[in-house]
């Protein structure tokens, strides 16, 4: 008997060991610090490392298991019951946060659509937070950044769901080129926004002032923290002086997630997402058409490109720079077989040129077989531009061409555009009292240049009638057509003094 007693406490203390293998929502690094406990940020100079669990497990005492949470043994029903029971962010209680619930509460309509939308994405999001021990409340964030719209681009150029800025989403290796801006990526942006949001907790101790950074930047609430601290305040999110968007930030977020938690009482309605994964990554081998994907996987466009959308509305995956796509998970199976049975030609009637020089697009549709019109339409051509050399361009891929576009290229392509001007040296006469000043503010160029043209300093003064040398920016449709007008003015001069005929003077201005 007392041999058994003594099976059953080892027993008893492998099955706590074996605890430790719990996740607990909101623990990344430790608990949340206390707010007046803040300390001040750490330098970002360094490469960040995601906090991805790692290694063998590790066994915990009885005394620490006591303060661990309990994993239910049922499922969570949908994802909606997934997201609240891994809640661990300290609730925000503020007349802001009552202000957000009565602004969602009164768009109910808004809330379906938005919500509706994260049907394709909250599986894989939370997947990720709970991979990582995160508070589930930030898989509800980019409902606050861009209501789940992963083509949303903001007056700043931020882009896709979790609105990442240029230079930001470069640091954390998000590719942007003439092929693919992975800012917009499902897979790559959610990975890069948890590294940026584990980061930033690492640098605060504090979820929201976490949050605040990543809507203001660390480096504007880092020194919001070290201000107060100079002044004896508070170091909280809620004592800084900030921007009124940064200010309503963690009220939007704490009001989503209590809606979340009780639709009922904010008249909302939350659609039906369960709790299983939507889609799955399919590799792709060569280049391929978008419209042959969807017909291929038995989707929509519009579908394809909700779970694709890092490139944007180009016709092509170029397989190169996107080994992956993902489809849904019934229709990756039927893409699968019936890209093996297809034998209707080619994947892609698309390619890559590059521009051998600068070059205006009319020009290099003619080169490449297209109308002007497809080929600003196909590369985003804006209008009054000239294509700078060296700039790759999708166009027409040629009957005789079978290799797929190469790494390199679909790695790296960019395509960069010049204004269609040029600047034409012009003589102009000065007006009364003109000046270096007068002169470039009346022309919209710089003092300096004015002043550089005509040798002269920048607070020099023009002699009325003194001719001011200036170069003007001209279309470079306008002067070609200048050009050609003088050319046969000359020309009709030169017959009509052959003819004996008088020339005729041109009108004076």
């Amino acid at each position: 008997m007392k041999f058994f007693k003594l099976a059953c406490l080892g027993g008893l203390l492998w099955l706590t060991g074996c605890a430790s293998t719990g996740i607990v929502p909101g623990a990344t690094g430790g608990p949340a610090a206390s707010p007046t406990a803040v300390s001040a940020p750490r330098t970002l100079d360094a490469p960040y490392t995601p906090l991805i669990p790692s290694g063998q497990l590790q066994p915990i005492t009885p005394a620490r298991a006591a303060s661990r949470a309990v994993t239910e043994l049922a499922p969570p029903a949908d994802i909606w019951e997934r997201i609240r029971r891994g809640f661990g962010m300290r609730n925000l209680e503020s007349d802001l946060v009552l202000d957000r619930e009565q602004w969602y509460s009164s768009r109910p309509d808004y809330i379906l659509r938005m919500t509706e939308r994260s049907n394709k994405y909250l599986f894989h999001i939370v997947e990720e937070l709970e991979r990582r021990n995160m508070p589930s409340e930030l898989a509800l964030l980019p409902f606050i950044e861009s209501a789940f719209n992963p083509q949303a681009v903001s007056s700043a150029k931020a882009a896709g769901m979790w609105q990442f800025m240029p230079a930001t989403g470069r640091y954390f290796d998000l590719k942007q080129n003439a092929f693919r801006d992975d800012r917009r990526d499902v897979l790559a942006s959610t990975r890069a926004a948890l590294d940026y949001l584990q980061k930033l907790y690492g640098m605060f101790g504090d979820w929201d002032l976490a949050l605040a950074a990543y809507n203001w930047g660390e480096g504007s609430v880092g020194r919001a923290i070290a201000k107060n601290k100079r002044a004896g305040l508070g170091l909280a999110y809620t004592d800084l002086t900030m921007p009124a968007e940064t200010r309503l930030y963690v009220p939007k977020l704490q009001a989503v997630k209590n809606i979340v938690s009780n639709p009922q009482a904010f008249n909302a309605r939350l659609p039906l997402i369960g709790n299983h994964p939507y889609f799955q990554t399919v590799d792709i081998k060569h280049d391929i058409d978008v419209a042959l994907v969807a017909k291929l996987a038995e989707v929509t466009v519009e579908d394809f490109k909700a779970l694709n959308p890092s490139g944007g509305s180009r016709p092509v995956i170029l397989a190169a720079g996107t080994p992956q796509i993902l489809l849904p998970w019934d229709n990756a199976i039927i893409f699968q077989s019936n890209l093996k049975d297809f034998n209707g030609g080619r994947l892609a009637s698309w390619t890559v040129w590059r521009a051998p020089s600068t070059m205006n697009p009319a020009e290099v549709a003619k080169r490449v077989g297209m109308t002007e019109a497809e080929l600003r339409m196909v590369n985003k051509i804006p209008p009054r531009m000239v294509i700078k050399g060296g700039s790759s361009l999708l166009v027409p891929r040629p009957t005789q061409l079978d290799a797929d576009v190469a790494v390199h290229v679909a790695d790296n392509g960019q395509l960069s555009f010049s204004p269609d001007v040029i600047l034409k040296r012009t003589l102009i006469k000065a007006r009364k009292k003109d000046s270096v000043a007068k002169m470039a503010s009346r022309y919209r160029v710089s003092a300096a240049s004015v002043a550089e043209w005509n040798n002269v300093s920048a607070a020099a003064v023009f002699k009325t009638g003194q001719k001011v040398v200036m170069f003007l920016p001209v279309r470079a449709k306008s002067l070609v057509q200048t050009k050609s007008a003088s050319k046969k003015q000359s020309a009709s001069k030169q017959a009509r003094r052959k003819a004996g005929k008088p020339t005729r003077l041109a009108k004076q201005p």
